[in-house]
């Protein structure tokens, strides 16, 4: 929601909002000369056009105020999708990888010169945030000259990424998630083919890039008239990438010839995947192969993607602390496995929070194998998201703990975050690697943790 303020802000939009806490967002928005309300407001008389979040349902005082006057009102999606609107928009879908794959995206086109406008659910330092303009028309390349590029993550909760307009379409993988929405994996894969059927004929520039394998190709791309690519590490992918873990090098082939080598700064083979996407989608765009590559090669990551927060000082030694949004089984199995292999430490020590209780309740043992490469999990309270309080009682963060024990894995339930810090201060010892996981407020832990002699503020 920030970033779409800012997206109307630089457009010449006079934006106003409100959001229910004050916080850096709502304090950065309002030194941008934003006008940001804390707490429930009434809507100005002047407003042509009422803009709400997922989050906020249909009783929310505001909805029902702007119901009630007639005015026209749609959800964040809705005005993305009004924004793409005579933009060479580029929309970003998957279970996983979004958010960095936007940014790897949105850095090579900047970089490159091809002034990309963009909206990011996550703060990228070498970006200056989440958002962007960009240039009204394309400056160089095969689509000199049409509207500006504008990347954007298309989340499919609640089918949203449905009102998008996208010119070129990304599907990194399809999984199980958001069960409470869709009910089955084949719902899912019908939703990912609706929005695969938005982008437009391959004559009129539409195109999609999808993964080979995990991308479900064979539920989405039947009966597509857009231009369709495959990307992944099988040989018979259109575009096969291949890495090599031990020095992070990432390369892209042909039909078996070399096409572009670089080198990644970010651990993983999942990140190998985004950030090669993000390389063959910068080709696609207007980038050279070279220029692309290394611009990905310069790519240091965005907050709370595997990000290292640093070392931490501990009686004999240090601590590598790292901080990440992983909130998904395979996410967690990912990134756990890649520290692990890049990192090599004496122990790997993992505090996760759980996200919604539906994701929890419905991907339990997916969630207790995940953390096959963690030496100890902690476990605070799930954080709970348009939960009633009828759906908050059907799972706890202890179902979790009872599944891991009973995997062989040392793990526990500490609800209070003040306790979970003191207890890394009083167990944590040289080599050990501690990653904090989760979609809530957990991220507040790694701070508190190496700000060690400040104040620990529970949620």
């Amino acid at each position: 929601m920030s970033a779409l303020a800012r997206l109307a802000a630089a457009q010449g939009v006079h934006v106003r909002g409100s959001d229910a806490n004050a916080s850096d967002v709502t304090q950065a928005l309002q030194d941008e000369g934003i006008d940001v309300h804390i707490g429930e407001c009434a809507i100005p008389d002047d407003v042509d056009l009422h803009v709400y979040s997922a989050a906020i349902d249909e009783r929310h005082p505001e909805r029902q105020s702007a119901q009630a006057r007639g005015l026209k009102s749609v959800s964040y999606a809705q005005g993305l999708g009004m924004a793409q609107v005579g933009r060479l928009g580029v929309s970003i879908a998957g279970t996983h990888g979004k958010s960095t794959t936007s940014a790897m995206l949105a850095w090579i086109l900047k970089d490159t010169g091809l002034d990309p406008g963009y909206i990011i659910g996550a703060h990228c330092p070498q970006l200056g945030g989440g958002s962007c303009l960009g240039a009204t028309t394309i400056p160089d390349g095969p689509h000199e000259g049409e509207g500006g590029i504008l990347i954007a993550e298309a989340c499919e909760y609640n089918r949203s990424f449905h009102h998008h307009r996208p010119v070129v379409g990304l599907i990194n993988n399809v999984e199980e998630d958001h069960l409470d929405i869709y009910g089955s994996l084949d719902a899912i894969v019908d939703a990912f083919a609706q929005f695969a059927h938005l982008l437009p004929d391959a004559a009129d520039g539409g195109a999609l890039l999808i993964a080979h394998d995990g991308g479900q190709r064979s539920g989405i791309t039947p009966g597509l008239q857009c231009l369709v690519k495959t990307f992944g590490f099988h040989p018979d992918a259109d575009y096969q990438v291949v890495f090599d873990q031990q020095v992070c090098r990432v390369g892209i082939l042909r039909e078996g010839m070399w096409v572009v080598q670089w080198t990644t700064h970010i651990p993983g083979a999942h990140m190998a995947l985004n950030t090669a996407a993000a390389v063959i989608l910068a080709h696609q765009l207007g980038a050279e192969w070279e220029d692309a590559a290394a611009s990905a090669e310069r790519f240091a990551g965005l907050d709370r993607r595997m990000q290292l927060l640093g070392e931490r000082t501990v009686e004999g030694g240090s601590v590598t602390v790292y901080d990440d949004y992983g909130h998904h089984p395979t996410e967690i199995e990912r990134t756990l496995k890649a520290l692990r292999t890049a990192e090599d430490p004496a122990r790997l020590i993992c505090v996760f929070q759980p996200h919604q209780h539906s994701r929890t309740r419905f991907l339990l043992d997916q969630f207790a194998q995940s953390f096959a490469d963690a030496d100890e999990v902690i476990v605070p309270d799930i954080y709970f998201v348009r939960d009633s309080d009828a759906e908050q009682k059907k799972v706890c963060a202890a179902d979790l703990v009872d599944r891991l024990q009973e995997r062989g894995v040392m793990a526990c339930h500490e609800p209070s975050f003040d306790a979970i810090v003191q207890r890394l201060n009083d167990t944590l010892t040289p080599g050990d690697l501690l990653i904090i996981m989760g979609a809530g407020p957990v991220w507040t832990i790694g701070r508190d943790f190496m700000r060690s002699d400040s104040p620990v503020s529970t949620p």
